[in-house]
């Protein structure tokens, strides 16, 4: 099924019913028994673990969490120019995107009360290939950055609730 298919038939659906527009996700996250910071996560019928570098504690066996926030933000703006490309029609042979993100750990740690703990800086640096003009490329960056998810949830504060069962 090709990108302009997968548009066209979630279009298709939502214009029959508003409701298939609102789509849920879950992730579950358990600490692995035995460890301080090696966490198991399920996603639908996937698994991965995360951890931390042997400088914060961690076994170093996985990526951390802020690393996999830095490769959904990638990712997600890797998968959106391939989907706004598409919808565009402007022509893509291939797209490299890198994440770079700062962090103080003053935050993380509770040193300081005036450093949040979250990162205080991410740059993404996108590099397309293909036919298209300098132009039709900044349009299509334009595209992404209004509608990508996870750059959302970067830029924009996302209500969170926490309970404790």
């Amino acid at each position: 099924m090709s990108l302009i298919d997968v548009i066209e038939g979630t279009r298709d659906a939502i214009d029959n019913d508003l409701h298939n527009a609102a789509v849920s996700f879950r992730v579950a996250n358990t600490l692995a028994p035995g460890t301080a910071t090696v966490v198991e996560v399920k996603v639908r019928d996937k698994a991965f673990t995360v951890d931390e570098p042997g400088a914060l504690g961690g076994t170093d066996t996985a990526a951390n969490p802020v690393e996999y926030a830095l490769a959904a933000l990638g990712s997600c703006q890797v998968i959106t120019y391939q989907f706004w490309a598409a919808k565009l029609g402007i022509p893509l042979g291939s797209v490299r995107v890198t994440v770079d993100g700062d962090l103080d750990l003053h935050g993380f740690f509770g040193f300081s009360l005036n450093t949040r703990p979250g990162f205080g800086d991410v740059r993404v640096s996108v590099e397309l290939d293909g036919p298209a003009t300098r132009d039709q490329y900044e349009q299509l960056r334009r595209e992404v950055d209004e509608h990508c998810p996870v750059l959302d949830l970067f830029r924009h504060e996302t209500p969170v609730s926490t309970k404790l069962a």
